[in-house]
């Protein structure tokens, strides 16, 4: 018996509603997926049935290893990261006064697109301390503890002076009470000479001390090299030390003054080398290469880790504000602790919150792309790639591998099958 016309025209209302949104998940996502299904089975020209020969390449490509091993490790580390940040931070958010903020604080960086997130931590990263925020950070802490040195880059001028910056430069003839040291240097930076310069002297001798000064032994239009003449600067600010020619302990420590010049008084009689302290030409930071290939995986999640634990926030703090709040007053008042009571009912009440929070992340590393593709510079990309950047370096970059490339697609999408079927379980027992 046919369908009343009342029905019929309920039907056809809800088929004319349907029907776009059918079109377009054939157009877009079905027939592309049946597409590339059989494309993978073809040579990357298409003319020629490969069986499974491009599922084989999978597991003898170089680049798809590395891919295969990167998002191995992104699978270990973003899913439990991510769900341990979202609910540490949905705690926190219920015990600090300034929780709204934090809230909005922290989940900003949700509402950017990944590859927005990309440039912006791509800049970041800049080795550069001038340039990149994380490594100018850093500088500043470790300006606290250690200084630059007065002339990072100078070097001796004469082989009178031997040595090396790194372990500091030492005057190979041996002196004695009333000798002056002459320690020329030059290959100095023009912003490390003095704001005031002052002309280097040669000092005068004392009878129960050392004098000497450090210069800058380079003179304009020529000179003789370890020669303090006209027109040569004294280097201010110089580490200068004296040590013992038989032990090699050092007996004194000085600085220069403006023009250069030192003394050590009330030296004993003996033999001793004048030497310039290495820390004179310490190097300032240079930055972590956050980009380069040691560190540009852990650089890619923590930049993952700071988009995502805003998702994990609000979805674990939605969760939290549901448990009853008597289960927790009751352990309580039972005698448990904070910890206890965090551990022991707060966490298995959240399981399945968190469960949701966990799969969702696995599914969105293992098809992780655009991030990856705005951080990592091209000299480092093989070294970070994922599974996504090698579908899309093999089909779309010029290589026009499109078989393998498809193959690639089809081995990604088995990868998310187990963990949507597990979702699927999950919702059916729930309900």
């Amino acid at each position: 018996m046919p369908p009343p016309p009342s029905r019929r025209r309920g039907y056809a209302i809800s088929l004319a509603f349907l029907a776009p949104a059918v079109f377009f998940l054939g157009v877009w996502v079905i027939y592309p997926a049946i597409r590339t299904l059989v494309r993978s089975f073809f040579s990357d020209r298409g003319g020629e049935f490969v069986w499974f020969d491009n599922y084989t390449a999978l597991f003898t490509d170089e680049a798809v290893q590395t891919a295969i091993k990167n998002n191995v490790i992104w699978v270990l580390v973003v899913p439990a990261g991510v769900t341990a940040l979202g609910l540490l931070f949905a705690v926190l958010t219920e015990r600090v006064p300034w929780a709204a903020a934090f809230k909005v604080a922290v989940f900003v960086p949700l509402a950017v697109s990944l590859f927005a997130v990309g440039v912006i931590w791509r800049i970041m990263y800049q080795q550069d301390p001038d340039r990149g925020a994380i490594n100018a950070g850093i500088v500043a802490v470790q300006g606290i503890f250690s200084e630059q040195g007065a002339l990072t880059t100078a070097r001796p001028s004469t082989d009178a002076l031997t040595g090396s910056p790194q372990g500091g430069l030492r005057l190979e003839r041996a002196v004695g009470p009333g000798a002056v040291a002459l320690l020329g240097l030059t290959a100095i930076k023009a912003d490390e000479l003095p704001d005031e310069p002052e002309q280097a002297v040669t000092p005068q001798a004392i009878p129960d001390g050392i004098t000497g000064v450090v210069w800058r032994d380079f003179k304009p239009g020529g000179g003789t090299p370890g020669e303090v003449e006209t027109d040569e600067v004294g280097l201010g600010g110089v580490t200068v030390k004296l040590r013992s020619a038989e032990t090699g302990k050092t007996m004194g420590s000085t600085t220069t003054g403006k023009d250069g010049s030192f003394t050590f008084e009330g030296v004993e009689s003996g033999s001793y080398h004048v030497a310039i302290g290495k820390e004179t030409f310490a190097e300032p930071f240079q930055g972590f290469n956050w980009l380069g290939d040691t560190l540009i995986t852990p650089s890619l999640l923590i930049a993952f880790l700071w988009v995502q634990a805003g998702f994990a926030m609000v979805i674990t703090a939605a969760g939290l504000a549901a448990i009853p709040r008597d289960l927790q007053e009751a352990a309580r008042t039972d005698g448990g602790t904070e910890w206890q009571v965090f551990r022991r009912i707060t966490v298995p009440l959240l399981a399945p919150v968190l469960t949701v929070v966990f799969v969702t992340q696995i599914i969105g590393v293992l098809k992780v792309f655009d991030i990856v593709i705005s951080i990592v510079p091209s000299s480092g990309r093989d070294s970070a790639t994922v599974i996504a950047v090698e579908m899309y370096q093999s089909s779309f970059s010029g290589q026009n591998r499109f078989g393998f490339g498809s193959a690639i697609s089809i081995f990604m999408f088995l990868l998310f099958v187990p963990f949507l079927i597990a979702n699927i379980r999950r919702f059916r027992r729930e309900n």
